[in-house]
């Protein structure tokens, strides 16, 4: 049978729509298949927050734009990110190469991969594809080779896709807040203390104990913090320590020049040699240091006088305890106007100052806490809430805990650990805890300092 006009228009018109399907499936598929070659569904990793030097620090600088003018294959750069997932990753890397060309090596897991680079418009290069058997931190490092200009590379960032990449892989996303730097320092982590709220504390004693190796410059070790100011030891440098006392003024601000006068904390008194002040930056008030030798390993004691005046003003004392001097020594007196308050919102915390060194892993034990009312009566702290600062509840570092070991609480941070705490956890540790015995009476007072 003979087909008519209109059957045969309308084969046509099916044949045409199949083939247009076929023609965008290829599209399709063949986007797809080059998908890997565009940065198109890709996780960018920014080097800026997430990147350290090692080895030679003077062949390269870390900015918030990556890495520039790195000169020496001495110098190492790592990159860390965290998957949740196993899997496959595929890794490019944003180079731009201002003279001649530079071949790297990229490492993961052990595996190393060759690039070589040139051109100073920036590319795109593909590094290769790694297996990643279990979630946690991967170490992503670079190392130059060779190169036949003065500089390997200048390096902005990470390209990532495969099986172990997904929304909950764990890095500094971007510098919004100037989170490279935050994140660069690392999570802060901390212990609040319960305390009853019924009770006048007057005092708050603690005991800190830094293991060996644990030390690591840039570390403040805080042992006494309170509503109003701070009190621990820190690692300045490979040279210095000092154990250090600030009080914010009531006056919000981050430059010490703004606070009026009558807002600003009055130092009362200080003890022998030590270095008094205003600081900023993070609030603003008075600071007071001991430049002291401590130890890893010996255990420090620190005991915090606060205690409100009839003038709407509270002072209060830092007081520090050496077992190398087995002796109370008083840091500094602080007067904090438009305050009446005893001592509230205990707790210890650790951080990282330094951003250069927010990829080394440090740990404090915090032991034999307590506080004591204006009445004299002694209450053990042995029971705290775990937190952390918004580089963690912003999900961009993960290598943070606390709680307890043994009879001590603790707190670990930085180095791209995988075990971590989850935030807001309550524990409670045995009552081991000995009231300390301190002679109030004879407490030191003011050294050569007013």
């Amino acid at each position: 049978m003979k087909k008519s006009f209109a059957q045969k228009k309308l084969k046509m018109v099916i044949a045409i729509v199949i083939s247009i399907g076929l023609s965008v499936q290829c599209v399709f598929a063949f986007g797809d298949y080059f998908r890997g070659f565009g940065n198109e569904g890709r996780t960018t990793v920014p080097i800026g927050g997430n990147t350290w030097r090692n080895g030679d620090e003077q062949g390269g600088k870390l900015t918030d734009n990556g890495i520039e003018n790195w000169t020496s294959g001495g110098t190492g750069l790592t990159t860390y990110i965290r998957v949740a997932n196993q899997g496959t990753i595929k890794l490019w890397l944003t180079i731009k190469v201002p003279v001649g060309t530079s071949e790297m090596e990229l490492t993961i897991n052990g595996r190393a991969n060759k690039i070589v680079a040139e051109g100073s418009d920036g590319k795109d290069y593909y590094a290769g594809e790694w297996q990643v058997g279990s979630p946690g931190y991967i170490a992503i490092k670079l190392t130059g080779l060779q190169k036949t200009g003065d500089v390997f590379a200048d390096v902005s960032s990470l390209q990532l896709e495969g099986a172990a990449i997904n929304e909950s892989t764990v890095f500094v996303k971007s510098n919004e807040g100037n989170f490279f730097y935050w994140g660069r320092r690392g999570p802060s982590v901390h212990l609040n203390y319960f305390v009853p709220e019924d009770e006048n504390v007057e005092w708050f004693y603690n005991e800190v104990t830094v293991e060996a190796g644990k030390d690591v410059i840039g570390s403040y070790f805080m042992a006494n913090g309170f509503g109003e100011g701070y009190f621990g030891m820190q690692v300045n440098s490979a040279s210095e320590r000092r154990v250090l006392f600030s009080v914010w003024s009531p006056f919000t601000t981050d430059n010490p020049n703004d606070i009026p006068a009558d807002r600003k904390i009055e130092l009362l008194s200080k003890g022998d040699d030590v270095q008094t002040g205003e600081f900023g930056n993070e609030g603003s008030g008075g600071q007071s240091y001991l430049q002291y030798d401590w130890k890893a390993g010996s255990t420090y004691r620190f005991l915090l006088h606060g205690k409100p005046t009839d003038n709407n003003r509270t002072i209060y004392t830092a007081y520090f305890y050496s077992p190398e001097e087995s002796a109370w020594r008083m840091i500094a007196s602080f007067s904090r106007p438009a305050t009446n308050t005893w001592l509230k919102h205990l707790y210890s915390f650790l951080e990282n100052f330094l951003p250069e060194y927010g990829d080394k892993e440090r740990e404090v034990l915090f032991g034999n806490q307590w506080e004591r009312t204006n009445d004299g009566k002694w209450i053990s702290l042995d029971k705290i809430k775990f937190t952390a600062d918004n580089t963690a509840r912003q999900n961009y570092r993960m290598d943070y805990s606390g709680g307890v070991k043994g009879e001590y609480f603790y707190l670990r941070n930085c180095g791209f650990f995988n075990n971590y705490t989850k935030m807001d956890t309550e524990f409670k540790k045995a009552k081991t805890n000995t009231a300390p015995t301190i002679d109030f009476v004879n407490l030191p007072v003011a050294g050569n300092g007013l």
